[in-house]
């Protein structure tokens, strides 16, 4: 493939803002990652689709992002066309008790409006660091709920950049997955089916839950959220804590000492140096207590030529 005729496909076909060789440290919340070949910033769905059909046509690998938690990009980066889904692709309608949202919304955002307009259900998301399609993508959860227990239907594109309506069934979810992890698709939109409950009430559980967090996990360092799922009937941080690893450093990248399944970029971390660090956290715990650390975090692109 030519990069000069697929990038003025590109300008050509009207995609949104389009940029060369983007640093992905720019845009995952771990502030790690090598460059994208192509990166756009489509601001409506047509422009996102317009970007799927021309990558398939030239036979470019596309890659679809949020707001970049629970992503891990290696150091060498990422071939062919990336897509963010930022702040331009967010409109929100409300309909009663029906909240619908673009993929690009912070879920975090949309809990806060849902708790505005008295609709409960989505309370638990005020802590995600994430987006609504990738909320939806891998069932995103915390305080004993979870995404599926109020989505009705997501709006997914394939790869020809046709959307097709997914009711909540359609998804399988389970634990921390959905369908859309094995299967190509974007999430384009989706409606949450809320309830009306008391607005004071649910604020009082948001601080509650914003007080917990700020005392047990690293937000003031640069992180992806958990890095492992919980095995069943344990907790990934208690392993990891009594298997003598937490403040564990490798480079830039640490273990962190104020929640194991943590790992914060001290500074100038690698994506190898929290590899690394994964790697061995699955390796001890496994000798140690013989159970298996499957990793949440999503981990894409190729290592650093030479590393």
């Amino acid at each position: 493939m030519n990069r000069r005729t697929f990038e003025s496909a590109l300008t050509d076909a009207g995609v949104g803002r389009i940029l060369l060789n983007e640093s992905m440290t720019r845009h995952t919340t771990w502030r790690i990652g090598g460059p994208a070949d192509y990166f756009v910033l489509p601001s409506t769905v047509e422009e996102l689709s317009r970007a799927v059909r021309l990558a398939g046509q030239f036979g470019v690998p596309w890659t679809v992002i949020g707001r970049g938690s629970n992503l891990l990009v290696q150091d060498g980066g990422l071939r062919g066309l990336v897509i963010k889904l930022h702040d331009q692709f967010s409109e929100v309608s409300v309909s009663g008790s029906r909240l619908t949202a673009l993929a690009g919304r912070s879920i975090v955002s949309l809990a806060g409006l849902a708790v505005r307009d008295s609709l409960g259900g989505l309370e638990f998301a005020t802590g995600i660091p994430g987006s609504v399609g990738g909320a939806v993508m891998m069932n995103a959860g915390a305080h004993g709920s979870e995404i599926s227990r109020v989505l009705d239907w997501a709006d997914v594109m394939d790869g020809s950049g046709e959307v097709r309506r997914w009711m909540s069934s359609d998804l399988a979810f389970a634990y921390r997955y959905s369908r859309l992890k094995d299967e190509p698709g974007i999430v384009v939109r989706a409606q949450f089916q809320l309830e009306p409950a008391d607005k004071q009430d649910m604020a009082n559980q948001i601080k509650a839950w914003s007080r917990r967090r700020a005392a047990t996990q690293p937000l003031s360092l640069p992180n992806c959220g958990s890095v492992f799922r919980n095995p069943a009937n344990a907790h990934a941080a208690e392993l990891i804590e009594m298997a003598g690893l937490k403040g564990l450093c490798c480079g830039d990248a640490q273990i962190s000492d104020k929640h194991a399944n943590f790992v914060v970029n001290r500074g100038a971390a690698r994506a190898s140096d929290v590899l690394w660090l994964i790697h061995h956290a699955q390796e001890v715990v496994r000798e140690r207590f013989g159970l298996e650390l499957e990793t949440e975090v999503r981990i894409i692109g190729e290592t650093e030529k030479g590393g």
